[in-house]
C-alpha cells in the first residue's frame, strides 16, 4: 500500500468513524482515537464486504458501500462503548 492509500484510509476512517458515532444514540464513552481506529477498520471491512457483494464499484457515488461502512462503524462504536462501560 502506498502512502497516498494510507492517508486516504485514515481520512475516510475519520469520516466513517464520526458518522458511525453519530448514528449510535446517546453518549459514547470512547475517545477520538478509538473512533478513528473503529472508522478505519469499518472502512476497510465495509469496502471488502461491498466488493464481495458486487456493489463496491458503481457508476457515480457508491452509496451502498458507504452505508455498509457507516453501519459497521456504528456497530464497532456501540460494541466498544459497551465493553468500556462494563469495566
Amino acid at each position: 500500500m502506498e502512502i497516498s492509500g494510507i492517508i486516504s484510509a485514515i481520512v475516510i476512517g475519520v469520516i466513517i468513524g464520526v458518522l458511525g458515532r453519530l448514528v449510535v444514540p446517546g453518549r459514547q464513552r470512547i475517545g477520538v482515537l478509538w473512533t478513528i481506529l473503529v472508522g478505519i477498520v469499518a472502512a476497510l471491512a465495509g469496502a471488502a464486504l461491498a466488493h464481495a457483494l458486487g456493489v463496491g464499484d458503481t457508476k457515480g457515488v457508491d452509496w451502498i458501500k458507504w452505508l455498509i461502512q457507516i453501519g459497521l462503524a456504528a456497530l464497532g462504536v456501540a460494541a466498544l462503548d459497551r465493553a468500556k462501560s462494563r469495566r
